[in-house]
């Protein structure tokens, strides 16, 4: 695992500490020592365990990363439903009418 350890299932779902079950340390004399967790997926709901070496493991790792969307944005996105295919069809449409420049006029370096 890399610097950013984390813990998947096989659907993708990041495992955090509520979906853990339990928590052990398997110990070995020769090699790398490893921390045991067993855990259920709170998106598939199957059931997992993942063997992460010991110097890999982190305090942080079962830990959920704070989302960078305020309770107010959350509750207005939430309230526009979700995109149907009408509203992809004007985008597409709107974005074949813009030049280029109009694209990058809002992308221009601040100096």
């Amino acid at each position: 695992m890399g610097a950013k350890s984390m813990i998947k299932c096989n659907c993708g779902q990041r495992i955090i500490a509520r979906d853990v079950m339990q928590t052990g340390y398997y110990l070995r004399l020769f090699g790398p020592s490893f921390v045991y967790v067993k855990y259920r997926c709170s998106r598939c709901k199957k059931l997992g365990e993942q063997f992460v070496k010991q110097e890999d493991w982190e305090d942080g790792i079962l830990q959920d990363i704070p989302s960078e969307v305020t309770p107010e944005e959350k509750q207005r996105f939430e309230a526009l439903g979700a995109i149907d295919i009408h509203e992809v069809i004007e985008a597409h449409k709107m974005i074949e009418r813009c030049s280029i420049a109009d694209l990058l006029r809002d992308f221009e370096p601040k100096v």
